[in-house]
């Protein structure tokens, strides 16, 4: 298995994710986390794995300083068009994750590693890079599909034999997810040097609603109660993606 690079899935990825109301539920709960997060202040801000720039231009319009990080020529060339059409500036370097630390000199105040972990062949094997690239007393929002709110996206489906064979890696050309991640798991190859300051779901009841009831939901509701709900002990679990906020030790 090879880390997954969007290359030929671009505008799929863009009408898929960011075409309703997954993405900009996505956005609303990392926002609320990073906005109730930062300083007041001008920050060095590096975007791993920055796909079409949504998060990256939401801080560079707050005046954050931006370096976006994108193997996918074509999720970079879409960054830049964002943000040329809002006319911010930012950094833009065409390179998968193994490459930045021979490229990038200085750490950086929050490093964004969005929806990347889930991608690779080797998970595990970016968290020491990511450290590397976070600077003292700095900040790393981490998000990754949670493998948990998989298993009970099958159970409620009656997939028992999917369950069993443990087989819960998404298709090739598919978007769901090579890696699904287990939290536990993740937490303990984080602990040892970060401190996970804050969590939250995403998506913590979206997907498991009915069709007929999403058809039904307004946006700003749907919005209004993610929000409301994303650190809730019963349902934070749930989401589909998970978004931590880490220190490092």
């Amino acid at each position: 298995m090879n880390d997954r690079h969007f290359d030929e899935l671009a505008t799929r990825f863009a009408e898929k994710i960011y075409g309703g109301a997954k993405g900009a539920i996505r956005l609303a709960v990392l926002q609320a986390d990073l906005a109730e997060t930062l300083p007041d202040r001008p920050l060095r801000v590096l975007d791993i794995g920055a796909g079409l720039g949504h998060m990256a231009l939401w801080l560079a319009q707050r005046g954050h300083q931006l370096t976006l990080a994108e193997p996918a020529a074509p999720m970079l060339e879409g960054a830049r068009e964002r943000f040329a059409e809002a006319g911010q500036q930012a950094t833009f370097i065409q390179a998968p994750w193994q490459d930045l630390l021979g490229q990038l000199t200085e750490p950086y105040d929050l490093v964004l590693c969005h929806a990347v972990l889930e991608w690779l062949a080797e998970p595990e094997a970016i968290l020491p890079v990511l450290h590397q690239l976070t600077a003292p007393g700095g900040w790393l929002s981490l998000a990754f599909y949670n493998r948990d709110a998989l298993v009970y996206r099958n159970l409620l489906k009656g997939h028992f034999r999917k369950l069993r064979s443990n087989r819960l890696a998404g298709e090739k050309q598919s978007l769901t997810p090579q890696k699904p991640l287990d939290p536990r798991d993740l937490k303990a190859q984080l602990e040892t040097v970060w401190q996970v300051e804050s969590e939250s779901g995403i998506r913590v009841f979206h997907d498991y609603m009915p069709k007929e009831f999403q058809g039904k939901a307004e946006l700003l509701d749907l919005l209004e109660m993610e929000l409301a709900h994303r650190r809730h002990p019963s349902f934070a679990g749930l989401g589909r993606y998970l978004h931590w906020v880490c220190r490092p030790l």
